[in-house]
């Protein structure tokens, strides 16, 4: 947006693609502000704009905006609290002689977006946790938008093949506030739709995401939605297998039997340093495991494959891929490093809503500490086109 839109915008009284911030010491308002402007609930289908470094009349704050104070309100979009993630762009300007932080929040292609399990809306100056009727009509927005392939829905899938038990039991309680869940006179069919299990009314068909994480049997629709665990003795795939499984089922299913064959794989050595005293040091840290390969489920390419992810452990090493390359701005350059992109964006929020990622972006960077501390090599990663794999190696 060019200086002569955003001044008018900042001259116009607050409204419902406006809003004003003196500082951004309360990044709660901030979070539910961008979340209400990628609602766009009245459907103006334009950005909101959310200026910081100015009072609610129009004066200057005399703000310092320095780049850590610009790189913090960047990191909103992909820490994990604004689900499904905002597009969002942070600029420093100077306007009517003042200098601003500028946050324009375009409006998402698959609302409802939430802010730690809650939906917010703005109308006019009003910015307030949605109603069910509003939550339904952004639900209605999804039809006309094009959605990523986790959104897609499964025509030949009926409700009956999602666990509904699950759902309640296991989900719901997970992905939103407590007292929103306490609150919610929503009827079941609602609520899978608000969380975009299903599609809007009235066809209501499962989506792939719904199939991924709460079917009944996911790989009857998509055929690829397990992991094949190969425990081998020796270095090279043709030596004798010591233990083999096709792990597979629900997104619950598949990451908790995923963790337990992780963690009963793991050698203990017990080493007696001079002080008399015995340390335990485990071949590989269960922590870099864990990461590496929710990364694997989490970004691998579940359309026109069924290629499933691999974990192979070797007598001293461990390869994990996963089908599908690099995806949107992440290259071979910036891998690694903090960027992030998402295939199936939708399925990386369930996985943060289920506790299986802490913060988006910090993942392969968690997992190399994690690989120094405890002795490791570094991990080395093949960067395909059709695929991605990362091999981790014992300490030397």
């Amino acid at each position: 947006m060019d200086d002569q839109e955003l001044i008018a915008l900042l001259n116009d009284l607050e409204s419902d693609r406006v809003e004003r911030k003196a500082s951004p010491s309360d990044s709660k308002k901030i979070r539910q502000a961008i979340c209400a402007f990628a609602n766009d609930l009245p459907n103006h289908q334009k950005p909101g704009i959310l200026f910081i470094g100015v009072n609610d009349d129009g004066t200057c704050a005399h703000l310092s905006i320095t780049d850590d104070l610009l790189l913090s309100l960047a990191n909103l979009r992909s820490d994990g609290k604004i689900l499904p993630f905002p597009a969002l762009q942070v600029n420093k300007r100077g306007l009517n002689h003042c200098e601003l932080a500028v946050v324009i929040v375009e409006p998402s292609d698959a609302p409802p977006v939430r802010f730690d399990g809650r939906t917010w809306v703005r109308v006019g100056p009003r910015r307030a946790s949605a109603t069910p009727e509003e939550e339904r009509r952004l639900n209605e927005k999804r039809r006309v938008k094009d959605l990523p392939f986790d959104l897609y829905p499964l025509t030949n899938a009926l409700i009956e093949d999602l666990n509904l038990d699950s759902f309640q039991r296991d989900y719901l309680t997970s992905a939103l506030a407590p007292d929103v869940l306490e609150a919610n006179q929503r009827s079941l069919t609602q609520q899978l739709i608000s969380v975009r299990f299903t599609t809007p009314e009235p066809e209501c068909h499962p989506t792939v995401l719904g199939i991924l994480v709460i079917g009944n049997d996911a790989r009857q629709f998509i055929p690829g939605n397990y992991i094949q665990f190969l425990r081998i003795d020796g270095t090279e795939l043709g030596d004798p297998i010591r233990d083999q499984k096709e792990i597979t089922g629900s997104l619950l299913d598949i990451l908790r039997v995923l963790d337990e064959t992780i963690k009963i794989n793991i050698s203990i050595a017990s080493d007696i340093t001079s002080y008399a005293r015995e340390i335990q040091k485990p071949d590989y840290p269960i922590e870099a495991l864990w990461q590496l390969t929710r990364n694997a489920i989490m970004h691998r390419s579940y359309d026109q494959t069924n290629a499933p992810v691999k974990v192979y452990w070797f007598s001293d090493r461990i390869e994990i891929s996963n089908p599908g390359g690099l995806f949107g701005q992440v290259t071979p350059e910036n891998f690694g490093q903090g960027v992030t992109d998402y295939r199936n964006p939708h399925l990386a929020g369930v996985m943060k809503d289920l506790g299986y990622v802490q913060r988006f972006g910090y993942g392969i960077p968690s997992a190399k500490r994690a690989l120094t501390k405890n002795g490791n090599p570094a991990p080395e990663f093949v960067l395909e086109t059709s695929y991605t794999s990362v091999i981790v190696r014992k300490p030397v």
